[in-house]
């Protein structure tokens, strides 16, 4: 049970599908259904994710990983429960708070360092912020293992702490632990450090 690489919209006619017998098709794997769907509640997913996250690219991303993943997990699919579209949406909210809580480990990490993420529309970072993210680099490499491991993945991996936690073999707990702790221990070693080459932005 493969997905497609992308989920785009297509001129695909409905050929007059209902929405059962469309997500019958989906269910058993049928691609055209597949499309089918994506034209017709896309917008949907869309305008949700959108409503939340205040970014129209962002929202486009998170509409892609909804249809993929509901292609992945199709067969999990009980009609007995709800509608068609109900269940997307269900799939939407949760990768919509997906980008949430991988938009706050970013912003947690960078402002370990004392930097404010660049805002829409803001131009695209000098020097002085890519020795910034240089100097975050180097104190993440400073953790012990395990902290470093969870914060890579995190940040660079943009996974969630369950996720981790699955990846790792680790309780959700301990990845919680040591997240915070490693943290906690570069924001003292950047506070502290006599070489400190990161300003703090006054405003944020």
């Amino acid at each position: 049970m493969t997905a497609p690489p992308v989920v785009s919209p297509s001129l695909v006619p409905d050929e007059g599908l209902s929405d059962k017998d469309v997500a019958q098709g989906f269910v058993r794997g049928e691609e055209r259904c597949l499309t089918v769907a994506y034209n017709r509640w896309s917008g949907l997913v869309r305008t949700l994710a959108a409503r939340t996250l205040g970014d129209p690219r962002e929202a486009e991303d998170v509409s892609q990983q909804v249809f993929l993943a509901a292609w992945k997990g199709r067969g999990g699919y009980r009609p007995e429960r709800g509608p068609f579209p109900g269940w997307l949406v269900g799939i939407a909210r949760r990768k919509i708070a997906d980008a949430l809580s991988a938009r706050t480990r970013r912003r947690d990490l960078v402002t370990a360092a004392g930097v404010r993420l660049p805002r829409e529309g803001e131009p695209t970072p000098g020097p002085e912020v890519v020795l910034d993210r240089l100097v975050v680099t180097r104190e993440l490499a400073k953790l012990p293992a395990v902290q470093r491991e969870v914060l890579a993945m995190a940040f660079y991996g943009d996974l969630t702490q369950v996720q981790i936690a699955e990846r790792t073999g680790m309780p959700l707990g301990t990845v919680k632990s040591h997240a915070r702790r490693g943290l906690h221990r570069m924001r003292r070693a950047l506070s502290e450090g006599p070489d400190r080459c990161v300003t703090a932005d006054a405003t944020s």
